[in-house]
Protein backbone atom coordinates (compact mmCIF):
# COMPACT_ATOMS: atom_id res chain seq x y z
CA UNK A 1 0.00 0.00 0.00
CA UNK A 2 1.74 2.95 -1.19
CA UNK A 3 1.29 6.61 0.94
CA UNK A 4 1.97 10.24 0.18
CA UNK A 5 1.72 11.47 3.50
CA UNK A 6 2.80 8.83 5.57
CA UNK A 7 5.25 6.17 6.33
CA UNK A 8 4.02 2.37 7.07
CA UNK A 9 6.94 -0.03 7.87
CA UNK A 10 7.04 -2.92 9.49
CA UNK A 11 10.02 -4.77 10.79
CA UNK A 12 8.88 -8.65 12.42
CA UNK A 13 6.39 -8.11 14.74
CA UNK A 14 6.46 -4.39 15.22
CA UNK A 15 5.36 -1.75 12.61
CA UNK A 16 5.40 1.92 12.39
CA UNK A 17 3.08 4.55 11.36
CA UNK A 18 4.86 8.09 10.54
CA UNK A 19 3.18 10.89 9.97
CA UNK A 20 5.35 12.74 6.74
CA UNK A 21 4.19 16.39 6.62
CA UNK A 22 7.55 17.04 8.86
CA UNK A 23 7.76 21.17 7.37
CA UNK A 24 3.88 21.77 8.86
CA UNK A 25 4.50 20.05 11.73
CA UNK A 26 2.72 16.80 10.33
CA UNK A 27 -0.98 18.96 10.08
CA UNK A 28 -3.52 16.58 9.50
CA UNK A 29 -4.65 17.50 6.02
CA UNK A 30 -7.96 15.35 5.15
CA UNK A 31 -5.58 13.69 2.56
CA UNK A 32 -3.56 12.24 5.15
CA UNK A 33 -6.03 11.46 7.70
CA UNK A 34 -7.54 9.29 5.39
CA UNK A 35 -4.35 7.97 5.00
CA UNK A 36 -4.23 7.14 8.27
CA UNK A 37 -7.36 5.29 8.50
CA UNK A 38 -6.27 3.23 5.56
CA UNK A 39 -2.95 2.14 7.42
CA UNK A 40 -5.15 1.48 10.56
CA UNK A 41 -7.45 -0.81 8.66
CA UNK A 42 -4.52 -2.32 7.00
CA UNK A 43 -3.99 -4.16 10.29
CA UNK A 44 -7.35 -5.69 10.29
CA UNK A 45 -5.94 -9.07 9.27
CA UNK A 46 -2.71 -9.08 9.99
CA UNK A 47 -2.41 -11.48 12.57
CA UNK A 48 1.95 -11.22 12.58
CA UNK A 49 2.04 -7.72 14.08
CA UNK A 50 1.57 -7.95 17.53
CA UNK A 51 2.96 -3.61 18.12
CA UNK A 52 1.77 -0.67 16.29
CA UNK A 53 3.75 2.55 16.92
CA UNK A 54 2.48 5.96 15.87
CA UNK A 55 5.70 8.30 15.31
CA UNK A 56 5.93 11.90 13.91
CA UNK A 57 8.45 13.15 11.90
CA UNK A 58 10.27 16.03 11.96
CA UNK A 59 10.31 18.37 15.08
CA UNK A 60 6.64 17.25 16.16
CA UNK A 61 4.36 14.54 16.45
CA UNK A 62 1.40 16.51 15.05
CA UNK A 63 0.45 19.79 15.48
CA UNK A 64 -3.32 19.45 14.57
CA UNK A 65 -5.87 19.92 11.85
CA UNK A 66 -4.29 21.40 9.18
CA UNK A 67 -6.94 24.60 9.10
CA UNK A 68 -4.73 25.88 5.55
CA UNK A 69 -5.78 22.70 4.18
CA UNK A 70 -7.42 23.58 0.53
CA UNK A 71 -9.29 20.95 0.64
CA UNK A 72 -11.17 21.69 4.07
CA UNK A 73 -14.04 24.16 3.54
CA UNK A 74 -14.50 27.32 5.51
CA UNK A 75 -17.76 27.67 7.65
CA UNK A 76 -19.38 29.90 5.44
CA UNK A 77 -19.12 27.73 2.33
CA UNK A 78 -21.08 24.95 4.08
CA UNK A 79 -24.63 24.53 5.12
CA UNK A 80 -25.38 23.52 8.65
CA UNK A 81 -25.35 20.38 7.89
CA UNK A 82 -22.47 19.88 6.03
CA UNK A 83 -21.23 21.70 9.44
CA UNK A 84 -22.46 18.94 11.84
CA UNK A 85 -20.84 16.48 9.57
CA UNK A 86 -17.54 18.28 9.11
CA UNK A 87 -16.26 16.61 12.40
CA UNK A 88 -17.08 13.00 10.99
CA UNK A 89 -13.29 12.25 9.30
CA UNK A 90 -11.54 12.98 12.69
CA UNK A 91 -14.33 11.09 14.45
CA UNK A 92 -13.15 8.13 12.00
CA UNK A 93 -9.57 8.24 12.42
CA UNK A 94 -10.05 8.03 16.30
CA UNK A 95 -12.20 5.07 15.75
CA UNK A 96 -9.79 3.57 13.45
CA UNK A 97 -6.73 3.73 16.04
CA UNK A 98 -8.70 2.58 18.82
CA UNK A 99 -9.84 -0.37 16.53
CA UNK A 100 -6.55 -1.45 15.79
CA UNK A 101 -6.47 -5.23 17.42
CA UNK A 102 -2.31 -4.53 17.88
CA UNK A 103 -1.16 -2.65 21.39
CA UNK A 104 -0.37 0.73 20.16
CA UNK A 105 1.82 3.29 21.44
CA UNK A 106 2.37 7.00 20.48
CA UNK A 107 6.08 8.18 20.47
CA UNK A 108 6.09 11.79 20.69
CA UNK A 109 8.19 14.32 20.78
CA UNK A 110 8.00 18.33 20.18
CA UNK A 111 4.33 19.31 20.37
CA UNK A 112 1.23 17.41 20.18
CA UNK A 113 -1.61 19.70 20.02
CA UNK A 114 -5.64 19.74 19.25
CA UNK A 115 -6.22 16.14 16.71
CA UNK A 116 -2.27 15.21 17.51
CA UNK A 117 -3.34 15.04 21.19
CA UNK A 118 -6.10 12.87 20.13
CA UNK A 119 -4.11 10.38 18.50
CA UNK A 120 -1.95 10.07 21.24
CA UNK A 121 -4.89 9.65 23.45
CA UNK A 122 -6.49 6.97 21.34
CA UNK A 123 -3.33 4.82 21.84
CA UNK A 124 -3.24 2.06 24.23
CA UNK A 125 0.39 3.93 25.69
CA UNK A 126 2.24 6.95 25.24
CA UNK A 127 6.13 7.74 25.52
CA UNK A 128 6.90 11.42 25.52
CA UNK A 129 10.38 13.37 25.13
CA UNK A 130 11.47 15.26 28.12
CA UNK A 131 9.99 18.81 26.19
CA UNK A 132 6.90 17.54 24.57
CA UNK A 133 4.16 19.49 24.94
CA UNK A 134 0.18 18.35 24.71
CA UNK A 135 -2.49 19.55 24.83
CA UNK A 136 -5.92 21.13 23.37
CA UNK A 137 -6.23 24.30 22.07
CA UNK A 138 -9.47 24.38 20.27
CA UNK A 139 -10.94 26.19 23.18
CA UNK A 140 -9.16 29.48 21.75
CA UNK A 141 -10.33 28.93 18.37
CA UNK A 142 -14.14 29.14 19.70
CA UNK A 143 -14.47 25.75 19.08
CA UNK A 144 -15.49 22.49 20.97
CA UNK A 145 -13.19 18.92 21.85
CA UNK A 146 -15.07 16.70 18.89
CA UNK A 147 -13.88 13.57 17.16
CA UNK A 148 -15.22 11.49 19.91
CA UNK A 149 -11.81 12.48 21.94
CA UNK A 150 -13.40 14.14 25.22
CA UNK A 151 -13.62 11.19 27.10
CA UNK A 152 -10.23 9.36 25.95
CA UNK A 153 -8.47 12.28 27.31
CA UNK A 154 -11.09 12.20 30.68
CA UNK A 155 -10.59 8.24 31.13
CA UNK A 156 -6.48 8.95 31.70
CA UNK A 157 -6.46 12.09 33.24
CA UNK A 158 -9.85 12.25 35.35
CA UNK A 159 -12.68 15.28 35.41
CA UNK A 160 -10.75 18.10 36.67
CA UNK A 161 -7.23 17.40 34.57
CA UNK A 162 -8.92 16.83 31.38
CA UNK A 163 -11.33 20.26 32.09
CA UNK A 164 -7.84 22.40 32.61
CA UNK A 165 -6.75 20.96 29.46
CA UNK A 166 -9.44 21.47 27.39
CA UNK A 167 -11.41 24.03 28.67
CA UNK A 168 -7.46 26.17 29.10
CA UNK A 169 -6.52 25.11 26.16
CA UNK A 170 -2.89 25.18 26.85
CA UNK A 171 0.35 22.56 25.56
CA UNK A 172 0.77 21.09 29.35
CA UNK A 173 4.22 20.77 30.38
CA UNK A 174 5.72 16.74 30.10
CA UNK A 175 6.34 16.72 33.91
CA UNK A 176 2.66 17.63 34.43
CA UNK A 177 1.56 15.13 31.89
CA UNK A 178 3.69 12.06 33.55
CA UNK A 179 2.23 13.17 36.95
CA UNK A 180 -1.57 13.03 36.03
CA UNK A 181 -1.18 10.29 33.75
CA UNK A 182 -1.69 11.09 30.09
CA UNK A 183 1.81 10.15 29.38
CA UNK A 184 3.04 6.85 30.70
CA UNK A 185 6.99 7.58 30.55
CA UNK A 186 9.07 10.41 29.72
CA UNK A 187 12.91 10.06 28.28
CA UNK A 188 15.49 12.05 27.17
CA UNK A 189 14.95 12.80 23.05
CA UNK A 190 17.96 10.68 21.95
CA UNK A 191 16.19 7.88 24.10
CA UNK A 192 13.31 8.54 22.56
CA UNK A 193 13.58 5.33 19.84
CA UNK A 194 14.76 2.93 22.28
CA UNK A 195 12.57 3.36 25.34
CA UNK A 196 9.68 2.64 22.64
CA UNK A 197 11.12 -0.49 20.96
CA UNK A 198 11.88 -1.50 24.59
CA UNK A 199 7.84 -1.38 25.42
CA UNK A 200 6.97 -2.45 22.00
CA UNK A 201 8.94 -5.92 22.38
CA UNK A 202 7.62 -6.06 26.23
CA UNK A 203 4.19 -5.76 24.71
CA UNK A 204 4.76 -7.92 21.80
CA UNK A 205 6.19 -10.90 23.96
CA UNK A 206 2.85 -11.57 25.80
CA UNK A 207 0.60 -13.87 23.70
CA UNK A 208 -1.12 -12.17 21.06
CA UNK A 209 -4.52 -13.75 21.30
CA UNK A 210 -4.60 -13.00 25.22
CA UNK A 211 -3.35 -9.40 25.09
CA UNK A 212 -5.46 -8.30 22.12
CA UNK A 213 -8.87 -10.85 23.71
CA UNK A 214 -7.90 -7.64 27.13
CA UNK A 215 -7.29 -4.71 24.89
CA UNK A 216 -10.63 -4.84 23.01
CA UNK A 217 -12.25 -5.68 26.42
CA UNK A 218 -10.72 -2.59 27.89
CA UNK A 219 -11.65 -0.49 25.39
CA UNK A 220 -15.29 -1.87 25.46
CA UNK A 221 -15.32 -1.08 28.97
CA UNK A 222 -14.30 2.41 28.45
CA UNK A 223 -16.80 3.37 25.56
CA UNK A 224 -19.77 2.29 27.12
CA UNK A 225 -20.43 5.34 29.14
CA UNK A 226 -19.61 7.64 26.70
CA UNK A 227 -21.11 6.39 23.37
CA UNK A 228 -24.42 7.55 24.53
CA UNK A 229 -23.59 11.30 24.39
CA UNK A 230 -20.49 11.66 22.29
CA UNK A 231 -22.66 11.42 18.48
CA UNK A 232 -23.07 15.40 19.82
CA UNK A 233 -19.87 16.65 19.26
CA UNK A 234 -20.40 17.02 15.75
CA UNK A 235 -23.45 18.97 16.39
CA UNK A 236 -22.02 21.21 18.95
CA UNK A 237 -19.39 21.89 16.64
CA UNK A 238 -22.24 22.76 13.81
CA UNK A 239 -23.32 25.49 16.89
CA UNK A 240 -19.74 26.32 17.92
CA UNK A 241 -18.85 27.43 14.48
CA UNK A 242 -21.83 29.82 14.22
CA UNK A 243 -20.28 31.98 16.83
CA UNK A 244 -19.29 35.08 16.91
CA UNK A 245 -16.49 33.71 19.13
CA UNK A 246 -15.89 31.51 16.42
CA UNK A 247 -15.41 33.58 13.72
CA UNK A 248 -13.72 36.33 15.75
CA UNK A 249 -10.84 34.00 16.62
CA UNK A 250 -10.68 32.14 13.32
CA UNK A 251 -10.01 35.42 11.41
CA UNK A 252 -6.87 36.13 14.03
CA UNK A 253 -5.51 32.53 13.79
CA UNK A 254 -5.23 33.49 10.44
CA UNK A 255 -3.73 37.05 10.76
CA UNK A 256 -1.43 35.85 12.87
CA UNK A 257 -0.12 32.70 10.48
CA UNK A 258 0.14 34.97 7.43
Amino acid sequence: MNFNFLRVERDGVVANIQLQRPECGNALSLKLMREIIQACESFKYDTGTRVVIFRGAGRNFCVGADLRDPDRKSADEVDLLERSRATQLGTDLIAAILGINQITIAAVQGAAAGGGACIASACDFRIGTGDCRIGYPEVKLGMNLSWGALPLCYDLIGPARAKRMVIGGELEAAEDLLAWGFVDELVAADDLDGAVQEMAQFYADRPALAAQMIKRGLNAIQSAASAGVMHMDGHQFALASQSDEYEKQRVAFFNRNR
